[in-house]
């Protein structure tokens, strides 16, 4: 027998929605994570990038974004069930942290790649 409630596809779609936005309201780091993304896509715009070098971006942006959300997730989910200090709920946050902080490093890494060659034409530092 299946206990679990059952919701329309729309209800999914407001549960979602308001994940989305508890996590854009709570969570500085995300604020901070999605203005350097608003940032990267301006400059990809005023830049001219390619189509390929747009989906590089934008799943550096997904993952960085997708990795502050599961980690904000763990942290609150270790809240819950641990509410006083154990050394493997410490762990699980740490490691949800270094996911972020991994994601972010190699998005920077492809953004410089990307972005860095054009930027230095454009500015006449390259030829």
């Amino acid at each position: 027998m299946n206990s679990k409630p059952h919701f329309s596809l729309l209800a999914s779609f407001r549960f979602a929605g308001a994940g989305l936005w508890d996590v854009l309201r709570t969570e500085r780091n995300f604020r901070i994570h999605l203005g350097v993304a608003v940032a990267v896509i301006a400059m990809g715009l005023w830049l001219g990038v390619s189509r390929q070098e747009w989906i590089g971006l934008l799943l550096c942006i997904g993952f960085v974004l997708l990795a502050e959300i599961f980690n904000t997730g763990a942290e609150l989910l270790v809240d819950l069930a641990s509410p006083t200090y154990h050394p493997l709920a410490k762990r699980v946050k740490d490691l949800a942290a270094g996911a972020v902080l991994l994601a972010a490093i190699i998005a920077v890494i492809v953004g410089l790649l990307l972005l860095g060659p054009p930027l230095l034409q454009r500015l006449g530092l390259l030829h």
